[in-house]
């Protein structure tokens, strides 16, 4: 079993869903604690005068203590000010109609906490991409640990994880000992941004994955994939990455 586990992201970006992709399940880590200036509640998208970054307000009183799940959005006029943004910057895009008034709806919902926005909108962009890893909340597993850096091993002995994708980030602070007495193999995902058609003249990497399925369409999931690893080669492979 392949297993990915990440913190909810508003507009991921496509090395998120590369992960999930290349996953057997995804773990949509709420339980954790919510950093300050992390991509939980922003992401970027592009505009013809380069990228704009579209936040979510949220409520920081006393974030450091509590999970994610617990962050509550602070002003309910955020969605109309994005999607204003969104559809300024996509309505000329070549597949603009096919995925914006699906995508609207959920500008057009009432939500309290950021998580809220960042599952659905997971929901409709692995559905829009044809992913089929399955996903689950891990406030809905039962795991429990002492210490905050047994997390990740403690979900993945719960799920019987064979290979774990982390982070790059995850090189200076996992123990990869103690995945080694699990045989649990980890691989640190690198991953390489393609190049695909846009908007806006020269090419901008790292936006919003909506800034590929409105340039792209159907295209979009092999285009995410290109040059990267996929699931059958994490399958093939009996060294533990390092």
């Amino acid at each position: 079993m392949i297993v990915s586990i990440n913190q909810p992201a508003y507009l991921p970006w496509l090395g998120y869903f590369h992960r999930i992709n290349i996953a057997d399940v995804f773990v949509f880590f709420n339980t954790t604690q919510f950093e300050k200036n992390s991509m939980v509640n922003r992401n970027k998208i592009k505009t013809p005068s380069g990228s704009l970054m579209l936040s979510v307000p949220v409520n920081l009183k006393d974030h450091i203590s509590k999970e994610i799940r617990q962050i509550k959005i602070a002003d309910t006029n955020w969605a109309k000010k994005h999607w204003k943004a969104i559809e300024l910057n996509y309505r000329k895009a070549q597949f603009w109609n096919e995925y914006a008034p699906s995508l609207k709806k959920i500008y057009e919902k009432s939500y309290a906490e950021i998580e809220d926005v960042c599952y659905e909108q997971l929901m409709f962009f692995t559905k829009a991409l044809g992913i089929k890893t399955k996903i689950i909340k891990s406030c809905g597993l039962s795991y429990f640990c002492s210490k905050k850096q047994e997390l990740v091993l403690d979900i993945c002995k719960e799920l019987r994880t064979d290979t774990y994708i982390s982070g790059a980030l995850g090189r200076d602070y996992m123990n990869l000992e103690t995945f080694r007495r699990q045989d649990i193999k980890v691989y640190y995902h690198n991953y390489q941004h393609p190049c695909y058609k846009q908007l806006w003249g020269k090419f901008l990497p790292y936006m919003s994955v909506i800034d590929l399925l409105f340039n792209c369409g159907s295209a979009s999931l092999d285009i995410i994939m290109s040059k990267n690893i996929n699931k059958n080669d994490l399958l093939t492979k009996n060294d533990l990455y390092e």
